[in-house]
């Protein structure tokens, strides 16, 4: 079916959907029975019931992805009734939509209850819910740690904030999540990770795309990224071959603070004209005329550009349209930050699992929509990519 761990087809996709949806009504039931007995499976403290495990009998079960099966786990007094599958259930369709709903509002058990009152008309402790919902922890883990392909045409690199309680001074901080977005090779989107720290910084974002070598990564196209001091050489060190190029976005939200409002929209205008310029010439008349109109004004915004003038607009224009169209902002993965964060406006994280929980199923939503057809006119940059002198040598490595 798979080849390292490939999906090769659409029945590919669903065994694996299949797959994971059986492991996970069994993980959930297990963590029922743990909650039921008091006791993990593995723990070797004293019991408080003389109630034992009794191993697992086998049920098929219908879903909107076809006929799965489960060992339902039982015990030996047989006082364990199974509440997300129910004696006498068959049929579990939408089940997977459910629990990741459920998981979506695993930062409050209270909530997860009453959703879960409300679907089943069953009332479930919330120690039951934290068991359950702590069983996904390997999953997201195992995703986390997974192997990538060795090359990546395009990454977007961001961070979005979070509420988390510190762990050392039990205070909500904000915390940094690092996101890493790329564009693989046939042209879709995929998160690689999501990492966790106090503050984004320079240190950080070295060590996690250093890790991403060791998880397969050989070879990266580009590299989008907003200005981290330092960053773009670190990244070199990493990725000799890659190009690193900064956003134009945040180079004009950057610009305008030094600007006033009446004067926005010409502003704009004006350094539009030179970094939508069709060739080097014409972007260094048009920045030329750019800077006399508004240096003498507002030297600081003038200043932004300048500083940038040759590394981000003039090497984003020795590439053909479809490729600048990819590599001139950051918008792709300030899309996928703004789906996160709809995740994380519900108050605090009490942990680092808790975030990575809400974040990582999220991400499986998005990845749904990913994975049915690739980005826009992806054969016309994979030809680009193949001919153009500064990308080719790579790109003909792997686009083939």
């Amino acid at each position: 079916m798979m080849k390292n761990g490939e999906l090769k087809t659409l029945a590919d996709l669903n065994d694996l959907v299949k797959q994971l949806s059986s492991s996970f009504i069994e993980s959930a039931l297990q963590g029922e029975l743990d909650d039921h007995l008091g006791y993990e499976r593995s723990s070797q403290e004293k019991k408080e019931t003389t109630d034992r495990r009794n191993g697992t009998y086998t049920k098929v079960l219908k879903t909107s992805v076809g006929p799965i099966t489960v060992d339902i786990p039982r015990d030996r007094d047989g006082s364990y009734e199974p509440m997300l599958v129910p004696k006498g259930c068959s049929s579990i369709n939408g089940l997977e939509e459910k629990i990741i709903a459920l998981y979506a509002d695993g930062m409050s058990q209270t909530d997860i209850s009453a959703a879960i009152k409300d679907m089943y008309d069953v009332d479930m402790a919330q120690s039951t819910i934290s068991a359950i919902t702590d069983k996904v922890i390997p999953v997201m883990e195992e995703w986390r740690n997974r192997a990538l392909e060795e090359y990546y045409p395009f990454l977007y690199v961001d961070c979005i904030y979070v509420n988390m309680k510190h762990s050392s001074e039990n205070q909500i901080r904000k915390h940094a999540v690092y996101v890493i977005l790329g564009i693989n090779q046939d042209g879709h989107k995929e998160v690689l990770g999501l990492w966790i720290d106090p503050s984004e910084s320079k240190s950080t974002w070295l060590n996690i795309l250093e890790s991403l070598k060791s998880r397969g990564v050989k070879d990266v196209g580009f590299i989008m990224m907003d200005g981290v001091s330092g960053l773009e050489e670190g990244v070199k060190i990493i990725f000799p071959e890659a190009i690193v190029q900064r956003c134009i976005v945040h180079l004009m939200r950057n610009s305008i603070k030094f600007i006033p409002t009446k004067c926005y929209k010409a502003f704009c205008n004006s350094i539009k004209a030179v970094y939508q310029a069709n060739d080097e010439v014409t972007a260094r008349n048009k920045f030329a005329e750019f800077k006399e109109l508004w240096g003498d004004k507002y030297p600081g915004a003038v200043r932004v550009w300048e500083n940038h003038f040759e590394t981000t607009i003039l090497q984003m224009l020795k590439f053909p349209s479809w490729i600048r169209h990819y590599i001139s902002t950051t918008n792709a993965i300030e899309s996928v930050n703004s789906s996160l964060r709809k995740m994380t406006k519900k108050g605090f994280f009490e942990n680092q699992n808790a975030v990575f929980k809400a974040l990582y199923l999220r991400v499986c939503k998005l990845k749904e929509k990913w994975d049915k057809t690739p980005v826009r006119n992806w054969s016309i940059v994979r030809n680009q990519m193949i001919m153009h002198p500064l990308t080719k040598e790579v790109a003909t490595k792997y686009f083939k």
